[in-house]
C-alpha cells in the first residue's frame, strides 16, 4: 500500500513539473553533520541571512529583482507564508459561478508559487515555508478566505462545520478551521481539501532542495495540529525519495512558555526550531532567553531559527536600533538564521537592512563562525547590552558592539601574535588590520559610536 502511494505521489509530481521533476528530489538543505546547530546547503556550513519587503514573496510582482536585490547584500535566506491576504494577491483555488470550488485551482497562483521557487533555487536562496498562514484564518481575511464555506461551492457551514465569521484575533482560537485532524475534532470534509492543498504545495515544493518547512505563523492552537501536519509533510516527501526538515511557530515571547515545549522537547517531531518570537525581546533579555534554551537542547543541538526579527522605527515592535542590535545578537549568539521581518514592523530589505547583511557575511567569510561559541564570559568592564561575544578561544573572537563603547577582552588562550579588524557595520567597511603582541588581556575602545564588530584572529 505504501509503495502505490509513492508511485501515485511520483506521478502526481510529474504532471505537475514533467520529467524534470523526478530524479532531482535531492536535498540541498540539511543540518550540517559537523556543526549540528547549523545548516549545510550544498554539503558546506552556512549562516542563514535575510529581509524582504514582504512575507509571501510569490506573490510580489518584481520578485526577480528582490531576490537578486538580496543576493547582492550577502542574504540567502526567505520567509514565504502560502497567504493571499493582501491587496493584489490571489487565492490558490478555482472559482465556479462566482464562488471558489476547491476541487479546482487557479492556475495563476501555483504559477507564481512554482516560479518563485525556481528564482531562489537558482540563487541558493534557502525558502522557509509558513504552510498555514495563521492570520488569513481569522477576522476579514476569513471573510474572503475559499476555505470559509460562504465563499465555496464545495461545502456548506453545516457539513463543514466551519464558521462563516471569526471577528476575533487568533488567540480567541475561534476557527475550528485548526482543530479538523483525527486526533481533535475529525473534521473529515474540510480535512479532505486541507490535504489536497498541501498535496498541491508540496508537488512544486519537493522538487527543490532548498525549502525549510514551518507549520504555522505565532499559532497558539493545539499542538496536535503541528504535529499531524510535520509527520504528514515528512511522510509525502519520504515517498517521494526525499527528507526535509520542519519546526512550528508558537506565539509567546517567552520562550520558556510551555507552548515552546511542543518543539523544543520532540525533535522527532520537528528538527529545527524557530524561536523567532523571542525578537520582540530588548536588550540583555534578547540574548539572555535565547541562550538559555540553546543551553536548553545541548544534549540534542540543533538549528535555532529566526524567520522575523522585528523592529523598525514604523512599527510597533521595537525601533530600528533594536533590530539591528536583535540581528547582531543572534548572529554571535549562536542562531543558524535570521531574516529581518517586513515592514512596517521590520526593516524588511531596506538599506539598513542591506548594509547589515552585507556586514555579517563580510565578518561571517572572515572568520569560521561554526567553530565559535557565544562567550560572553571572556568580557570584562562591560555593561549590560554593551558588547557581544563569539569566540573560539586561542583561534579568533568576534566582539559585537551596539552603540559604541570599551571592553576587555580575556584573549590569555592566545600564545602568539593576533591580528585585530575593525568592522564598520553601516558602512561595511573594515579599518585596516591591527597587531597585537601577546597580551593576556586585551582593551577594545570603539572608534567611534554606533554598531562596530572588532575580529581578533590568532596568526
Amino acid at each position: 500500500m505504501r509503495i502505490g502511494c509513492a508511485v501515485a505521489f511520483m506521478i502526481v509530481l510529474w504532471l505537475v513539473l514533467g520529467e524534470s521533476a523526478v530524479g532531482e528530489l535531492h536535498p540541498a538543505i540539511d543540518i550540517s553533520k559537523t556543526y549540528p546547530r547549523y545548516w549545510a546547503h550544498g554539503g558546506k556550513p552556512v549562516v542563514l541571512l535575510g529581509g524582504s519587503v514582504e512575507d509571501n514573496l510569490f506573490q510580489i510582482p518584481n520578485i526577480e529583482e528582490h531576490l537578486d536585490l538580496l543576493r547582492s547584500a550577502g542574504g540567502n535566506y526567505v520567509r514565504n507564508t502560502m497567504s493571499a491576504r493582501d491587496a493584489g494577491n490571489i487565492w490558490q483555488f478555482g472559482i465556479t459561478d462566482g464562488k471558489y470550488d476547491l476541487n479546482t485551482w487557479n492556475a495563476e497562483y501555483w504559477r507564481r508559487f512554482s516560479r518563485f521557487l525556481e528564482l531562489c533555487a537558482e540563487r541558493e536562496i534557502v525558502v522557509q515555508i509558513e504552510v498555514w498562514a495563521t492570520f488569513d484564518y481569522y477576522r476579514d481575511c476569513w471573510d474572503q478566505n475559499p476555505f470559509n464555506p460562504k465563499n465555496n461551492i464545495t461545502y456548506s457551514a453545516a457539513e463543514s462545520g466551519l464558521p462563516t465569521k471569526v471577528d476575533s484575533h487568533p488567540l480567541g482560537l475561534e476557527n475550528n478551521f485548526f482543530w479538523s485532524i483525527p486526533a481533535e475534532d475529525n473534521r473529515e470534509v474540510v480535512l479532505k481539501y486541507q490535504q489536497r492543498f498541501v498535496d498541491k504545495m508540496l508537488s512544486y515544493s519537493l522538487q527543490h532542495g532548498n525549502v525549510l518547512y514551518c507549520m504555522d505563523n505565532e499559532t497558539a492552537v493545539t499542538a496536535k495540529w503541528g504535529a499531524y501536519w510535520s509527520g504528514y509533510i515528512k511522510a509525502k516527501a519520504a515517498e517521494a525519495g526525499v527528507s526535509v526538515h520542519t519546526t512550528e511557530m508558537w506565539d509567546p515571547w517567552d520562550l520558556s512558555d510551555r507552548k515552546h515545549n511542543a518543539t523544543f522537547d520532540h525533535p522527532e517531531t520537528y528538527s529545527f526550531v524557530d524561536i523567532s518570537q523571542n525578537n520582540h525581546q530588548k536588550g540583555q533579555a534578547h540574548w539572555d532567553n535565547a541562550q538559555a534554551q540553546r543551553r536548553r537542547i545541548a544534549d540534542q543541538p540543533r538549528p535555532l531559527n529566526c524567520v522575523k526579527m522585528y523592529g523598525a522605527d514604523t512599527g510597533r515592535f521595537g525601533s530600528t536600533r533594536d533590530a539591528v542590535e536583535r540581528f547582531w545578537r543572534n548572529v554571535l549568539g549562536g542562531m543558524a538564521a535570521t531574516r529581518f521581518h517586513r515592514p512596517p514592523a521590520g526593516l524588511g530589505l531596506g538599506e539598513i537592512a542591506q548594509a547589515t547583511l552585507r556586514s555579517a557575511r563580510m565578518l561571517t567569510d572572515r572568520m569560521h563562525l561554526f567553530s565559535c561559541e557565544p562567550h560572553n564570559d571572556l568580557l570584562g568592564e562591560r555593561e549590560p547590552n554593551e558588547a557581544y561575544c563569539s569566540a573560539n578561544p586561542g583561534t579568533e573572537y568576534a566582539v559585537f558592539f551596539t552603540n559604541g563603547g570599551t571592553v576587555t577582552l580575556d584573549t590569555s588562550a592566545i600564545e602568539d601574535t593576533a591580528t585585530m579588524e575593525w568592522l564598520n557595520v553601516l558602512k561595511s567597511e573594515w579599518l585596516p588590520a591591527e597587531t597585537v603582541q601577546n597580551t593576556a588581556l586585551l582593551r577594545l575602545e570603539c572608534p567611534s559610536q554606533d554598531y562596530w564588530v572588532v575580529l581578533i584572529q590568532k596568526r
